[in-house]
């Protein structure tokens, strides 16, 4: 690696100890000869093992459950329905006062997705928690399911959610999340062409090294020590302590070493239902993901689709830009309207452009719930802006790479959502970019600061 610093040398301090240095990570010892001790790697005597009962439907109304075989079966210890849950309905984001509650952690009088909990087994071996979750019984009434965003945004489109009582999430704004910047039919008026195109993508699954669990130990007082593999610990504890209607201080979460995250284990799912079974048991629980389950029930990234419309001139200046933008969040929010929200302040790209309106909808369909994973919300439309870029400077016949020169935004520059650009530092990437390619570009550009307009 080479570090260039002759760029914001007074912006920056040489002399620190620690920041900016080269150490070594202090666990990579551990991974490197295997002695990292991971969640799963705890064993306790006596520890029961959880396996769910999942929906095989996408809708469907849940008409009875009958647990009676599955009691029967030998080694069953304890099998939980919704009515033991102590409150069963929840929303993770509910911490920083994103709701309403909408996801329930066993099904409850209806599923919504296919592969949703509905029953928890708890057996002394994994193969006894196996055989009796085949021998629950649902009957289940199936529903009309919808799995396309603008056909769950049309009138008389199934409702996933009634939690919500509509196909997508209500933000202050109304059905999406708007921002508003200059007069965007007006640019569109007055420039030289005009070019819409639409990207879309599907979800993406993580499918981590280690499989998503955790290891439930009581502590005698009725108190719990969770060894969990979760990206979000006290994310996690909070949660947990809400949906146990438990005081935090009763739950001790010992973690930090993930075998594959990508912020796919962001999400409050094994933890609470095992705490539950180790406090109903009195006996440690251990709850850990199949691969197939991993695959199919874990979160993947939202499938998305990003509708953008520019306005730009013969000279390279884009004067208008308009973009939609759909998060697809499956049955439930999860950390999709979070998503969305990132997406609308980040969709006018890291570019000045003097009229902006962007919309971006967090749509419920009959879908996997989907999360967090790498820069969500951003990821998917920095892929369609920079191809949309690409396509501007082919449409006027400029290079690409100048095209970003003439339109990056600088210090100083108003965002679309009215923050003044601090400390971009875009240029110089560029200028470093065109070096290492061995990309040719005029020496104007080379000439560019940050800094200033006039540089």
């Amino acid at each position: 690696m080479e570090l260039r610093k002759s760029y914001f040398a007074d912006q920056r301090k040489d002399d620190l100890h620690e920041i900016g240095q080269p150490r070594p990570r202090s666990d990579s010892p551990g991974h490197v000869t295997g002695k990292t001790a991971y969640f799963a790697d705890r064993n306790f005597p006596a520890m029961l093992h959880l396996k769910m009962v999942r929906s095989p439907h996408h809708h469907a109304r849940i008409r009875s459950i009958d647990i009676s075989e599955a009691e029967m079966h030998p080694g069953v210890v304890k099998i939980l329905t919704a009515k033991d849950v102590p409150h069963n309905v929840y929303t993770i984001l509910i911490l920083i006062q994103i709701g309403p509650e909408d996801e329930t952690v066993l099904a409850d009088g209806k599923v919504r997705w296919k592969g949703e909990a509905v029953v928890a087994v708890l057996a002394e071996t994994e193969r006894a928690a196996h055989e009796a979750a085949a021998k629950v019984k649902v009957d289940y009434e199936v529903l009309p399911a919808v799995f396309d965003m603008e056909e769950a945004l049309k009138p008389g489109a199934p409702v996933v959610n009634e939690y919500h009582g509509r196909n997508y999430y209500l933000y202050d704004s109304g059905e999406c999340r708007k921002v508003r910047f200059g007069d965007v039919e007006a640019g569109f008026a007055g420039a030289d062409h005009v070019l819409e195109q639409t990207y879309q993508s599907s979800p993406i699954e993580h499918a981590p090294t280690e499989t998503t669990g955790c290891i439930v130990a009581p502590e005698g007082n009725d108190r719990f020590t969770c060894y969990t593999n979760t990206q979000a610990m006290f994310f996690t504890l909070d949660n947990a302590s809400i949906i146990l209607q438990m005081p935090g201080n009763r739950l001790h979460f010992v973690g930090g070493t993930v075998g594959g995250g990508f912020g796919g284990k962001v999400d409050v799912i094994v933890e609470p239902i095992a705490i539950l079974g180790a406090k109903l048991t009195g006996r440690p629980v251990s709850f850990i993901y199949s691969r197939e389950e991993e695959m199919q029930i874990s979160s993947p990234r939202a499938a998305e689709k990003v509708v953008i419309k520019d306005g730009v001139m013969k000279d390279g200046r884009i004067v208008a830009r308009k973009v939609t933008g759909y998060t697809d969040a499956g049955a439930y929010s999860r950390h999709s309207p979070y998503g969305a929200q990132k997406g609308a302040g980040h969709y006018p790209g890291p570019y000045t452009i003097p009229n902006v309106w962007i919309d971006t909808y967090c749509v419920y369909t009959n879908r996997t719930p989907s999360s967090a994973m790498r820069g969500f919300g951003v990821t998917i439309g920095d892929f369609a802006l920079e191809v949309q870029m690409d396509k501007l400077a082919r449409l006027i016949g400029m290079d690409p790479l100048e095209f970003r020169f003439i339109n990056a935004y600088r210090d100083g520059d108003m965002k679309a959502h009215r923050q003044p650009t601090e400390g971009a530092a875009l240029i110089e990437c560029m200028q470093e970019a065109s070096r290492a390619a061995n990309w040719p570009v005029a020496e104007k550009f080379m000439a560019m600061s940050s800094y200033a307009k006039g540089a």
